[in-house]
């Protein structure tokens, strides 16, 4: 890990990273000094760990880390489908997580498969050898596969979060969160260092050695005065000195020479290599002069390192691979669900439950005595299901959760957090690309996303605020160019779907005026085919709707003759 090496590290999270590819960036680096972190990203994509996965982080993410000094980064094993006969499939995982042991990762997935929160995954096996292979047997085969894998991503250690803080003493040893570009910058810094350090120390062994050897050419020019001196002075050092003006150094080398082998010095040689050291000295003496040089030299050194362990090897070669990053859902959904049909009742006293199949006629449908049918749809054991309360709040629910069987259910505040004072206003299947239009009782409502309603938690999310004396009265899929409000009064009004503006919140504008009323019913249709509304056993349809068109806000006018009692349009 080139980026590690860099200081003494304080509370410092640096996860691997690829040899070759810090090379490509501190060359980099070091040619643009003023490189943004973005630019070096594009040489660093991300963190490279040994024993590979999936980096399934967006980009400004991983950007924003290396920006920053600090984020982390979610790492997935690597995993693939093997086809069996009979349209069966498993589910096979060949690279986990940096860090995570494997086989208490395989104890927690068998932990998972008996307390039944995996319910389609049959069984977990590790066939690994030499390299990782751990088998996961679904129980049907109509399970998806990502679905599966995505529920054991976020109960099992098949996916973590990797840790990037950069907080380290610098060159000047104080504590500080240093930025990928910082972080090289110090890395080339040290290296510079480290080179001007060696090259000193190198002169200096150099500058030795040519005293040595300027004084053994001395010895080589007076060898029997040398050796008179050294045999008959009691003080031979000093006598060296005074007598051929010698330094300690070379005095003390000359009386450490061995006899044997003063045969061998020869004058060429010294003075040969007395050149080559001379033309050393000045090379680094020019290398501590020049900081072009020194950038050159570690630039040099950095492409020695990315031969043996850049991208083209077979040491450097990346392990860890990217993925887009799953999408943001607002509503976690269960994965691994079998999907099935189911017809869901929800009573007047709020009572719910979930049969199987789709009912045609649900005439023997029992409620508790004195309860009634509310409401009734058709669903999948995948759908997640929205319920829309008279306090102007949204709940999700999720289908394959809701009480089975053919009995009376269970009260549906035990699944969500219903205020006593509040009653559903509908039931509906959640479709995220839909909108929705929302009305209070007084005649103020807006159109709103439906991805934006979907809650997370038993509480819910409010969406309509109702006004004192008021509540949520109605909601409609805003399908259609027209709207069509009926008040108690029975007036109708038809106005465009572009005069009511999309919110997320709010009491939002007027749709229908009232003096003595209140919100009946609305309806979203196309203009072109009418407006419907039940008649009897039959379905009337008005084409010609210019006596109730108008802008919204306004009263209307007195609802056709023939429309229903009821004031209602469905």
């Amino acid at each position: 890990n080139g980026a590690q090496g860099i200081a003494v590290g304080m509370a410092t999270s640096i996860p691997p990273h690829n040899a070759g590819e810090i090379c490509d960036a501190l060359l980099h680096l070091l040619a643009h000094p003023d490189a943004t972190a973005e630019t070096l990203v594009g040489f660093i994509p991300g963190p490279d760990f040994p024993t590979g996965g999936v980096l399934v982080e967006p980009r400004e993410s991983i950007l924003g880390a290396y920006s920053t000094g600090r984020g982390s980064f979610r790492l997935r094993a690597r995993w693939a489908v093997e086809k069996l006969p009979q349209a069966q499939y498993r589910v096979v995982v060949t690279e986990i997580p940096y860090q995570v042991g494997k086989s208490k990762l395989i104890e927690k997935i068998a932990d998972l498969i008996q307390a039944k929160k995996v319910p389609l995954l049959a069984d977990v096996r590790d066939e690994s050898a030499d390299d990782v292979r751990v088998v996961l047997e679904p129980k049907s085969r109509n399970v998806e596969a990502d679905a599966l894998m995505a529920h054991l991503f976020r109960l099992t250690d098949l996916e973590v979060r990797v840790g990037l803080n950069m907080n380290v003493l610098d060159g000047g040893r104080v504590p500080r969160v240093m930025t990928l570009a910082e972080v090289l910058q110090a890395f080339l810094d040290h290296r510079i260092a480290v080179l001007v350090r060696r090259a000193r120390h190198r002169m200096g062994k150099i500058d030795h050695r040519l005293e040595v050897l300027a004084g053994t050419l001395v010895a080589y020019l007076n060898l029997d005065a040398v050796i008179r001196i050294i045999r008959e002075t009691d003080e031979p050092k000093a006598a060296l000195i005074g007598r051929f003006d010698l330094t300690e150094v070379q005095a003390e080398a000359i009386l450490n020479m061995r006899l044997r082998a003063l045969h061998k010095l020869e004058e060429i040689a010294i003075a040969r290599e007395n050149q080559a050291l001379t033309a050393e000295r000045q090379d680094l003496l020019a290398l501590l002069d020049q900081p072009a040089r020194q950038r050159k030299a570690i630039a040099k050194q950095i492409k020695e390192i990315r031969a043996k362990f850049g991208g083209e090897t077979a040491l450097g070669k990346r392990r860890t691979g990217f993925a887009d990053p799953p999408p943001a859902d607002g509503v976690p959904l269960p994965a691994a669900v079998e999907r099935e049909p189911i017809t869901l009742f929800l009573s007047a006293k709020g009572w719910i439950r979930a049969v199987r199949g789709h009912l045609a006629d649900t005439a023997d449908v029992r409620y508790k005595e004195g309860d009634r049918e509310r409401f009734v749809l058709h669903a999948e054991t995948t759908d997640k299901l929205l319920l829309f309360s008279t306090d102007g709040r949204f709940y999700t629910l999720a289908a394959d959760r809701l009480p089975r069987g053919r009995g009376f259910g269970e009260p549906l505040r035990m699944l969500i957090d219903l205020a006593n004072d509040a009653d559903a206003v509908v039931l509906l299947r959640h479709d995220p690309a839909r909108r929705l239009l929302v009305a209070a009782s007084d005649g103020r409502g807006f159109v709103v996303a439906e991805a934006q309603v979907a809650a997370q938690t038993k509480a819910g999310k409010q969406v309509l605020n109702v006004a004192a004396g008021t509540e949520a009265a109605l909601c409609v899929p805003a399908s259609g160019d027209t709207v069509a409000v009926v008040g108690t009064n029975r007036k109708l009004l038809c106005f465009a779907l572009s005069e009511v503006p999309e919110m997320t919140r709010g009491r939002g504008v007027i749709l229908q005026k009232y003096r003595d009323g209140a919100l009946a019913d609305l309806k979203v249709f196309d203009r072109a085919g009418g407006l419907s509304w039940p008649s009897g056993e039959r379905t009337r349809t008005e084409s010609d709707l210019t006596p109730w068109l108008g802008a919204r806000g306004q009263a209307g006018r007195l609802a056709p003759r023939g429309f229903p009692k009821s004031n209602r349009l469905s």
